[in-house]
């Protein structure tokens, strides 16, 4: 009985040269322009929302409209360029994200296929070895390697005796419902 298959796709070398090709192109437009943040840069900088996004729309509306309003701190033209670039670069991350979302997802279906192949295989050579079928052995022990308990790690073999520490019982005690709210206070 065949395994239920999810998804069936594949690409040609021209269709991976094409893609590869298209993605070198975008990087070469956006070498010298786009910024790459560490992980603590994101956490510093964040990403406005869209309420935040209004009032940099109605800042720019009012700069342009009242300039007299527009403290010489500013640098109102830096800004333009910020503002243009920013809009510039929405509508290609949006289609980015789109693409990435439709290759991770068949990535996802096409591991989940492989994975349960390699689990089919894995459960027959089983069988073969345990019948002692010649060259199984070596195969099962290596794939077994893979599944808890195939392999003991060193040092921390179970010894008789050892029991897992009982984790403390939650405190069996019945609190007022006075219809207020869900509030826990200390003990005293």
């Amino acid at each position: 009985m065949a395994l239920d298959n999810l998804i069936s796709v594949s690409f040609t070398d021209e269709e991976l040269t094409k893609i590869s090709t298209a993605i070198e192109q975008i990087n070469t437009i956006l070498k010298g322009k786009a910024i790459n943040l560490t992980p603590e840069d994101r956490r510093q900088y964040g990403s406005i929302a869209d309420r935040n996004k209004l009032l940099v729309d109605k800042a720019k509306f009012y700069m342009e409209k009242a300039p007299h309003t527009v403290p010489k701190t500013i640098d109102k033209a830096e800004f333009d360029r910020d503002y243009a670039a920013r809009g510039q670069v929405e509508t290609p991350l949006r289609e980015l994200t789109m693409v990435a979302e439709k290759l991770r997802d068949t990535k996802t279906l096409l591991d989940y296929d492989n994975l349960q192949v390699a689990q089919a295989y894995y459960r027959y050579v089983k069988f073969l070895a345990e019948q002692n079928e010649p060259g199984t052995t070596t195969i099962y022990q290596d794939l077994r390697q893979h599944y808890h308990g195939g392999r003991k790690a060193e040092g921390k073999e179970k010894k008789p005796g050892d029991k897992k520490p009982e984790g403390k019982k939650p405190d069996d005690k019945k609190k007022p419902d006075n219809g207020g709210p869900d509030i826990h206070l200390p003990e005293e």
